[in-house]
């Protein structure tokens, strides 16, 4: 039996996700559950690194003027350049370097 981080490895070696898409996939419900995706995706970043691999973050963005955020391991609440909070979430996905 795979543990949910092995499961989250797994899937984004397979394609790109977002911390939604992997909640939805893995089947993690709540108020809490983009936040434990998101702990669980830090606490990949260095395993994988062990690894020989890197996890690449497609950074989150304002669906309402494209502002483009620092690539990070959160989901930003509020755009800083239009304060919309119609923002497009960070996108992960894990290669072999």
């Amino acid at each position: 039996m795979m543990t949910r981080r092995q499961k989250i490895i797994k899937l984004l070696e397979e394609r790109d996700c977002s911390v939604s898409e992997l909640a939805l996939m893995l089947e993690i419900r709540g108020k809490g559950s983009k936040k434990i995706i998101l702990d669980d995706i830090k606490a990949i970043a260095n395993v994988v690194k062990r690894e020989g691999k890197v996890l690449l973050i497609q950074p989150a963005q304002c669906k309402k003027c494209g502002f483009i955020f620092k690539p990070e391991i959160r989901i930003p609440g509020r755009c800083p350049k239009c304060k919309s909070e119609w923002i497009e979430e960070p996108r992960f996905k894990i290669e072999f370097k």
